[in-house]
């Protein structure tokens, strides 16, 4: 598979995601690239974490695992965030199948 830039392999089993963050879509989704970071849209609000809560939800439900395997590393605050994922790189490779071309 090509490498994707916004995807690290740190150890079996466990990737980086850096995801740069557009709040108050209309609805959830990956919009393609932005400065080397996966830009997705999410219906919710920066305010008490709900963003956070709902792209942690979406990346494993995307990803078909329990959300506690989906720890924010960095960037709790901003919208550019690292995202470390306890997945099997084949489920994560076939999800960066399916994402839209940047």
């Amino acid at each position: 598979m090509h490498p994707c830039p916004f995807v690290t392999w740190p150890g079996p089993g466990t990737c980086r995601l850096e995801i740069a963050v557009v709040t108050n879509a209309r609805r959830t989704e990956a919009a393609g690239l932005h400065d080397g970071a996966l830009r997705v849209r999410l219906a919710a609000r920066p305010i008490d974490g709900a963003a956070n809560d709902a792209l942690r939800r979406w990346l494993a439900g995307a990803l078909g695992i329990a959300p506690s395997r989906v720890k924010l590393l960095r960037g709790e605050t901003s919208r550019r965030k690292q995202w470390e994922v306890a997945a099997e790189r084949g489920v994560v490779e076939a999800w960066l199948r399916s994402l839209p071309q940047a």
